[in-house]
Order: structure tokens, then C-alpha cells, then sequence
């Protein structure tokens, strides 16, 4: 997963090809625009910590607990919370078994577990997933490289935006309490 997460960094626009890009689409959650990676790389289906508790998801816990390691062996974390995250996808709709990881490249990450369970068949060279579900064949595009650059930037300056307003709450609460502390200082 590490390699084709690097390997997911938007080549030049002239170049049109999906060779050397992960699967990248949007979807839709609880009526809001999310991102989602498809990765067959990824040995399970993944939803971030931000979308569970920006979208207010219930969680429940993992049945099987595990270290998950990233990209260095000094950050190693315990995965031990699921969510079940209904989603669409164009005409597409499913639910979909996550576990809860903190990760920033996407909302939602579907890996082997999904391609299993769907049956789906990847084409390398255009980067198209095809499956049945419910009897009728989807065939799931990816976004263009343009398009995949756009959603990283937004989502960037989202989450600029948030920590910046979460620093100003924090500041101004702060604030409050030495208020608070000063009035009682002068009532003695």
C-alpha cells in the first residue's frame, strides 16, 4: 500500500495515461462529496477517523484488534474501532465494513476485501473496476489525474481551515478561563 501511495502523486497533465496511478473516485456519503481510493494493494476496506467523526458515523469494536505500521516503525497504531459506511457511487449504492484508520490521502479506502466480496475485475491500462451488483454490471471510471489534484487541494485547505478555527477556539477558551480566574481573584 505504502509504494502505490507514493506512486499516487498526480504526474504532469499532458500525460493522460492511469499507469502509474492508484484508482481515485468520489462517492457519496450521508449526502456529502467524499473521497475514495479502490487499492488492491490494501489487505482490508478502510474509513478515516475525519470522516467517522465529521460525518457523526456510530462505530463499533474491531473483533479482531491489530497493529496497523505505516511508513516508518516509530508510527505504529492499534486498530480497533469498525464502521459500517453507506455510500454511492453514481448508480451504485453499498454498504461497506470499514475499519477506522487516521489517514489523510482519502475518505474512504476499498481494498482486497471489497474486490473479493464484488467479484470486481480491474483493467489496468484504463483503470476501470467492473462488477455485478443486484444483477445489473457497473462499471466504476476513475477521475481524471486533474481532477484527483483538485480534490487533494481541497481537502488540504479544508483541513488548514478547521485546525486554524480549532486553534482560534482554543485560544478564545483559554482566554475565558483567565477571565474567569481574574473576576474571582478581584471578588476576594
Amino acid at each position: 500500500m505504502v509504494r502505490r501511495l507514493l506512486g499516487s502523486q498526480v504526474k504532469k497533465e499532458e500525460d493522460a495515461s492511469q499507469r502509474e496511478n492508484i484508482f481515485h473516485t468520489r462517492c457519496l456519503i450521508q449526502g456529502k462529496v467524499c473521497s475514495l481510493i479502490i487499492d488492491g494493494g490494501s489487505c482490508t476496506n478502510v474509513a478515516s477517523t475525519r470522516l467517522v467523526s465529521k460525518l457523526n458515523l456510530e462505530t463499533k469494536p474491531h473483533p479482531r484488534p491489530y497493529k496497523l505500521q505505516w511508513l516508518n516503525e516509530a508510527m505504529e497504531m492499534i486498530v480497533n474501532k469498525q464502521v459500517e459506511v453507506c455510500f454511492s457511487i453514481g448508480k451504485y449504492s453499498d454498504s461497506i465494513l470499514c475499519d477506522v484508520v487516521p489517514m489523510e490521502v482519502s475518505h474512504m479506502l476499498l481494498g482486497r476485501p471489497w474486490q473479493f466480496d464484488k467479484r470486481a475485475n480491474h483493467d489496468g491500462y484504463s483503470n476501470k473496476f467492473s462488477f455485478l451488483h443486484n444483477n445489473q454490471k457497473i462499471t466504476l471510471v476513475p477521475l481524471s489525474l486533474k481532477e484527483v489534484r483538485e480534490d487533494k487541494e481541497k481537502i488540504r485547505e479544508k483541513k488548514e481551515k478547521e485546525e486554524l478555527k480549532e486553534k482560534r477556539n482554543n485560544r478564545d477558551q483559554e482566554r475565558e478561563k483567565a477571565e474567569i480566574k481574574k473576576r474571582l481573584w478581584l471578588n476576594f
